[in-house]
């Protein structure tokens, strides 16, 4: 036997006796510790608090983190709601709780609009800074954690014609009229992401924001700072503990480059000092502690030939805990309808998803794909559940599913991620295209046709998803105390009526396959620090306390007990009161720790529970690296 398995077997009579004490590790049936209050001992505002440590997200316990939600909202582009992402705090708090109740996420990417935040030059609108204050707090209150977001897209909506095909966001109207640009034309452009590179208006204005002609970028510094400043005094210690950073800027583009310039080029010259210009803004506004989510050119990881251009922030240096290396992915090949005929499969991300990885670890710091999704509606729609269940089992794990069992340590982190995005008006929009009363869009996103929202409201006004939640509602560590050497989750999403497994157990753990069953299932592995503190996985409502089965070296239980300090294997609400739950796992020791969690056993038997636990633990001992 390995050194692994000895020890394995080793803290089994230490566990047995702790069991007798506590009650806790028992078959269906066992008597459910009592609870202790919503607010546990490590729920404070050290368990909110995020920095970059060790190339990790990391909390004020210690724990590495991993952030998983959606961008909130794409109706910040528009302006029936006058560039905020809600109606009212009540609509905010109401996707608040869907999001982490239906969704599963932790965090948002929380939109905001330069154009709405300066109306006027010089002149911050203290009524958009409120409203965009009040409406964060509802997601800060329900357990969730934001990162605000700059957004723009062709620079600006003020550049496009009341009868435009395309309409952008960000800028505002003084400063494209500052700027006496030629009247926007795409040509023949089916995707609007076209007009980044083709319509001259879109491309000349971005360039002169990049090279602060008429004060452009210095005046977008000087807003964002008072916005950051403005969030920080009117948020308690509390809630902006919660606010784990900002991104500075959506989707950099030159637009175009200067003679002999190239993308790597503009990269270092021209967007890395505009990067340290808004740290400096960050520091100023009281953000010291907070990083700045930064982006490359968006085009870096493009994965068609034609569009790639150098990138990644080449030539940054060590980013360190100031920035998160923040990107964005999205398969325009699938997207295209022409480059990809059929749909994702088995690792389809997994070379893409594993680049993000390997560049944020040279740069030392965290990584996160803000940005990722596909439509729901259209041509292209068809590929929606297979390609984002691939771009989920991406952000999991760096290996496909087919060889994930006979590799689990080549796994790497688990990469945080924002899929775009989460619109509870989806499909009942009011919004006057580029000011046009004769062209009101109502349909999906009503932004240029786009139609990616995961939730929507129904004729009650409650909101529903839009995607199987097998798919968005998802077990991930959202705390390890310690390090990840794998995790991976098969969901049994669906694509129409065929169940997608891409992770099925293998046959040579017979007995644990026996217990998943046609369940989903979760592993994680780790290396635990010895903290207190628990380590953390977020359990889906497709996971209640009655059909939860967890399989660990720390025991094993069919129906998991409420936490206590002396539960090793315990479940609790998550944090803001929304319902969500998670499974706590506290270790004794700084040893290498596995937790298999499963939705798929039906009343399984105490003898099968030891069989899939000794499988497990001779597994771990020959896989964990």
């Amino acid at each position: 036997m390995s050194k692994m398995t000895d020890m394995f077997r080793l803290r089994m009579p230490v566990l047995g006796a702790f069991v007798l004490l506590t009650g806790l590790l028992s078959t269906a049936g066992a008597q459910r510790a009592t609870a202790l209050p919503d607010d546990l001992w490590f729920d404070g505002r050290a368990a909110s608090t995020l920095t970059v440590k060790n190339g990790r997200f990391t909390d004020g316990l210690g724990r590495e983190v991993v952030l998983r939600g959606y961008n909130v909202s794409g109706e910040t582009k528009l302006a029936e709601n006058k560039g905020l992402p809600f109606a009212s705090v009540a609509d905010a708090k109401k996707s608040a709780n869907a999001l982490r109740a239906l969704g599963g996420g932790n965090s948002v990417r929380f939109l905001l609009s330069w154009a709405y935040a300066e109306p006027e030059r010089g002149k911050v609108s203290a009524e958009y800074l409120s409203a965009a204050t009040g409406q964060m707090r509802a997601f800060l209150d329900a357990g969730i954690r934001v990162y605000p977001d700059f957004h723009q897209d062709l620079y600006s909506r003020h550049l496009f014609d009341a009868d435009s095909w395309y309409t952008g966001d960000g800028a505002p109207k003084w400063a494209v009229d500052a700027g006496n640009y030629p009247d926007e034309y795409c040509g023949i452009c089916p995707f609007w992401g076209q007009n980044i590179t083709q319509n001259k208006a879109v491309t000349q204005a971005t360039h002169d924001f990049w090279h602060n002609k008429y004060g452009l970028q210095e005046a977008f510094l000087t807003t964002a700072q008072k916005t950051m400043a403005y969030v920080e005094q009117n948020l308690t210690d509390e809630q902006f503990a919660g606010v784990i950073g900002f991104d500075p800027y959506n989707e950099p583009h030159p637009g175009t480059l200067d003679s002999g310039q190239t993308s790597r080029a503009w990269e270092k010259d021209v967007l890395w000092p505009f990067y340290e210009k808004f740290r400096a803004r960050m520091d100023a506004a009281g953000w010291q502690d907070k990083p700045a989510f930064v982006e490359p050119n968006l085009f870096w990881n493009a994965n068609l030939d034609f569009q790639k251009q150098e990138g990644g922030l080449l030539d940054a240096g060590k980013l360190g805990p100031d920035y998160v290396f923040n990107t964005h992915f999205y398969d325009q090949k699938a997207i295209s309808g022409i480059f990809m005929p059929g749909k994702a499969g088995d690792g389809q991300y997994s070379k893409d998803f594993a680049m993000v990885r390997d560049r944020a670890a040279v740069a030392g710091t965290a990584g996160i794909i803000s940005e990722f999704g596909h439509p729901l509606a259209g041509l292209v729609s068809d590929k929606a559940p297979t390609v984002l269940k691939g771009m989920y089992q991406a952000l999991d794990s760096r290996v496909p599913g087919a060889s994930w069992w006979s590799n689990p340590s080549d796994s790497g982190s688990v990469l945080s991620g924002s899929q775009w995005q989460w619109d509870i008006y989806n499909g009942r929009h009011k919004e006057p295209m580029n000011g046009n009363p004769d062209k009101v869009l109502t349909h999906g996103d009503a932004w240029n046709d786009e139609d990616l929202s995961a939730v929507r409201l129904d004729d009650s006004g409650k909101a529903v998803l839009r995607q199987d939640a097998r798919l968005l509602d998802r077990v991930y560590p959202t705390a390890t105390a310690g390090s990840t050497v794998a995790f991976t989750y098969e969901d049994r999403s669906r694509d129409g009526s065929t169940t997608l497994t891409w992770n099925p157990v293998p046959d040579s753990l017979p007995r644990v396959k026996e217990l998943v069953g046609s369940g989903q299932y979760a592993l994680h592995m780790w290396r635990s620090d010895g903290s207190s503190a628990p380590t953390e996985l977020h359990l889906p409502a497709s996971f209640p306390t009655s059909s939860t089965t967890v399989v660990s070296d720390l025991g094993t239980t069919a129906t998991p007990p409420s936490y206590t300090k002396t539960t090793p294997i315990a479940v609790a609400d998550e944090p803001g009161g929304t319902g969500s739950r998670r499974l706590l796992l506290t270790a004794p020791d700084s040893g290498t720790h596995f937790a298999l969690v499963t939705n798929g056993a039906k009343a399984p038997s105490a003898e099968l529970l030891k069989a899939a636990r000794t499988e497990l633990a001779n597994w771990a001992a020959s896989k964990a690296g």
